[in-house]
């Protein structure tokens, strides 16, 4: 059991660990991101957590691994006529997507072990770790019944998963920056118009949240490869057949007018709350920290619009999909420190 003098230090070491795990996670998302770009996720049809470590090695190893991506309707429908050599490319980034998730997971799990042994780690803090563990390991079931999705029937994975699989990610990242933040600013300072400024910023996270998880929907339609300009689709502001399907929710799930037009609201709103939010934070005291993040935000919402306007009216080549999905959770990163920096210390110790 640690002593009270060495709280201190200790909270300092646990703040960094979990700033380092934080980017490792963003990582996983951008290769996750990629993944999904190079039409990879399905290349690997079976969920080997220990064995699946290993890759192949042998001609047979390939072939049989080749034979099972034969075997499902990706390639038979959409790459018939893929040979081994470019299975062998889809098949890597997939690999590479699964083992750096491992080695993420590994990258909690041992420092946590060993944090528990040494008592390092207060009852709150204790709890919250905890239950990153166990959200770290139902993100990698996710994952498989994410795949699952698209090895049967369909010819790509379901949207609803993969926007699931994605909100999981951004939910154990928000729980680790938050911590990590906690942990190394300390209790934070606090002006007199903190409170509404807190709050909006904790309405602009949700909303990035949202706003990232309705990309997810485009991705896993496609739906970023239709209406390829801006600002009208189709030469309308509201598409044409915006809700075509009946009953009228599943438009906003599965309709790919409405999912990429409601997906340029989101991040439309996004802007303009970013910018009154700023508007308004330069007009009441703040502690500095709150003050920079108050300012930064908007310039970050600001250039990830623009990313996600140059991924449409580009087709969305991967280089710069992949760096407007980084955006996003750039943009949430922002909102969710100028929310901490401004909450009332919740744990001690």
């Amino acid at each position: 059991m640690a002593s009270s003098a060495d709280a201190p230090r200790i909270r300092r070491r646990i703040g960094v660990w979990l700033a380092a795990w934080s980017v490792m996670l963003l990582l996983t998302v951008l290769i996750g991101g990629l993944t999904r770009l190079t039409d990879a996720g399905l290349s690997i049809t079976e969920w080997r957590p220990v064995a699946g470590v290993i890759p192949p090695f042998s001609q047979d190893a390939w072939d049989a691994e080749f034979a099972r991506y034969q075997a499902i309707p990706e390639y038979r429908q959409v790459y018939p006529d893929m040979t081994l050599d470019g299975f062998k490319r889809i098949y890597l980034w997939e690999y590479g997507h699964r083992l750096w998730a491992r080695l993420v997971g590994l990258a909690f799990a041992v420092p946590l072990l060993v944090f528990l042994a040494r008592g390092w780690l207060q009852p709150p803090y204790r709890s919250r770790l905890l239950l990153l563990l166990a959200l770290t390991g139902a993100q990698g079931a996710m994952g498989w019944y994410m795949v699952k999705s698209g090895l049967a029937v369909r010819t790509d994975v379901s949207q609803y998963r993969l926007a699931a699989h994605l909100a999981l990610a951004l939910v154990i990242y928000a729980i680790t920056v938050w911590t990590a933040s906690e942990l190394l600013a300390g209790a934070p300072e606090r002006g007199p118009g903190g409170s509404r400024v807190r709050s909006g910023a904790a309405a602009l996270t949700a909303l990035a949240f949202v706003t990232a998880i309705s990309g997810a929907f485009v991705a896993g339609l496609d739906a970023g490869k239709a209406y390829n300009t801006f600002p009208l689709m189709g030469g309308r502001l509201v598409p044409a057949g915006y809700a075509q399907l009946d009953p009228w929710y599943r438009n906003l799930f599965e309709h790919v007018p409405a999912v990429q037009f409601n997906h340029r609201l989101l991040g439309a709103v996004l802007v303009l709350a970013a910018v009154f939010l700023w508007g308004y934070a330069r007009r009441v005291a703040l502690p500095p920290c709150a003050r920079r993040l108050a300012g930064a935000l908007p310039l970050v919402v600001l250039a990830q619009a623009g990313l996600g306007i140059t991924t449409l009216l580009l087709g969305v080549p991967v280089a710069v999909a992949v760096v407007h999905q980084g955006g996003a959770v750039l943009v949430l990163t922002t909102a969710l420190l100028l929310t901490q920096s401004l909450a009332p210390p919740r744990i001690s110790g």
